[in-house]
């Protein structure tokens, strides 16, 4: 396997852009991405504060000492970490932009799905832009990490990603979801990375239209107050 990209490292941490199609940690079979970046960083250890699915490419974060890891689990925990993600679907959405909540449960094969519900749940806001060819593009913000949470969120919304077999997605070379963008203050500095996939036909994306282009630069769209009131309806 080629070497693994560092975007950004530093005494306490290391962000890398993971390939898709890599689990975090080791499989029955195949090594998992923590095990490769240690060896080839020649580090003894690293420490997960964050997950990504196996499909999904793009920034994760690595802590390389355990105050840093004890510090930066607590960033994603109260949620003073900004994640955006990057989506392609060829369905159209039944809105171009705005949020997704409702609580998530498991139905089968390790799949979820969104329910009415909002005792403890999953939330989310995109704003889309058209690529052309009945390509859309979206950009994510999380604002729970739930298991598949962006994943269910662009099935809710009609608009599966492409590549996405497990939640209906059109067949392709990849799972067209990539952890774009991370921003967040730590020590005194602000830390604002970003990153494009390295893999994947559809994500030759031309920012020719400002529309797209925009979303490349998502700390800078206008992203509303999210309001989530829980009930049980």
């Amino acid at each position: 396997m080629k070497s693994i990209p560092v975007v950004f490292e530093n005494d306490d941490f290391v962000v890398i852009n993971k390939p898709e199609g890599i689990a975090v940690q080791n499989e029955q079979i195949h090594s998992g991405i923590l095990p490769l970046i240690q060896q080839q960083l020649q580090l003894d250890k690293l420490w997960l504060v964050h997950r990504l699915d196996k499909v999904t490419s793009g920034l994760l974060l690595l802590a390389k000492n355990v105050n840093a890891a004890s510090r930066l689990s607590q960033y994603f925990a109260e949620r003073k970490i900004q994640k955006y993600y990057l989506a392609i679907s060829d369905k159209k959405p039944k809105k171009k932009q705005g949020s997704v909540i409702g609580d998530m449960h498991k139905i089968r094969d390790g799949k979820w799905a969104l329910k009415k519900s909002v005792l403890q749940p999953a939330a989310g806001q995109f704003f889309s832009a058209g690529l052309g060819d009945g390509q859309r593009l979206f950009v994510i913000k999380p604002h729970t990490g739930k298991t598949h949470q962006i994943r269910v969120m662009l099935k809710s919304l009609s608009s599966p990603i492409i590549g996405d077999n497990s939640y209906g997605g059109t067949p392709s070379d990849r799972t067209y979801l990539h952890a774009y963008g991370l921003a967040f203050e730590d020590g005194g500095q602000h830390i604002q990375i970003n990153c494009m996939p390295e893999s994947g036909q559809h994500f030759a994306i031309s920012t020719d239209n400002p529309k797209v282009a925009a979303l490349l630069s998502p700390w800078d769209l206008a992203w509303p107050q999210l309001n989530i009131k829980k009930s049980n309806t």
